[in-house]
């Protein structure tokens, strides 16, 4: 029997919060947990291994998310913005993982997300979908899904654009997963979003 290839979920966590006035993804939410660490508990229970990417100089975070099972990594050029993040994150996912069949592009800042959302994608990829998102009453949300066909790509992205380019140039091979989970929706970008 072929040993499964793995999924590796990229919680993206470099972000400076200055619309939420520093430390966003350090903030607790009603249940005692940080946004950082709620939404890592989502995306671990649907993959085989995450990695996080932080920001340089973001010890607390680096540490919070490293005792909680990530494995982080720190991009020293997050300051260009999500697309560095995230091609640091892919790279990460090659260097560790070269047998990956796909990553999870997840968001920090979303941590309302449910794991059975991320398991459906999990399992998407695992069955050779190029790319799949959730869809919430008809709105496409995060997590998204790679499978590996798409790394390279994802590893020449720079500055603030994130993956939509690569979404739109290949939308044809882009499954959709309708889930009654509103947390693929919901972000926090200033306090009064908790």
């Amino acid at each position: 029997m072929t040993p499964q290839r793995p999924v590796v979920g990229v919680l993206l966590a470099a972000g400076s919060g200055s619309r939420f006035g520093g430390d966003k993804l350090l903030a607790k939410l009603d249940d005692g947990r940080s946004l950082a660490l709620a939404a890592l508990d989502a995306l671990a229970a649907g993959v085989d291994a995450v990695i996080a990417v932080v920001r340089p100089g973001d010890a607390a975070l680096h540490a919070l998310l490293g005792r909680s099972g990530a494995l982080v990594a720190v991009c020293s050029d997050a300051a260009e913005g999500m697309g560095a993040s995230l091609a640091c994150g892919v790279r990460e996912v090659q260097q560790r993982f070269p047998q990956a069949q796909g990553a999870i592009i997840a968001l920090a800042d979303m941590p309302w997300l449910s794991s059975p959302t991320v398991e459906r994608i999990a399992n998407a990829l695992r069955r050779g979908a190029a790319m799949v998102a959730p869809t919430h009453r008809g709105t496409r949300g995060h997590p998204v899904g790679f499978g590996a066909s798409c790394f390279a790509e994802l590893q020449a992205l720079s500055g603030d654009e994130g993956a939509r380019r690569l979404l739109s140039a290949r939308g044809a091979e882009l499954e959709l997963i309708a889930v009654d989970d509103p947390g693929v929706l919901r972000d926090v970008d200033t306090p009064a979003d908790l």
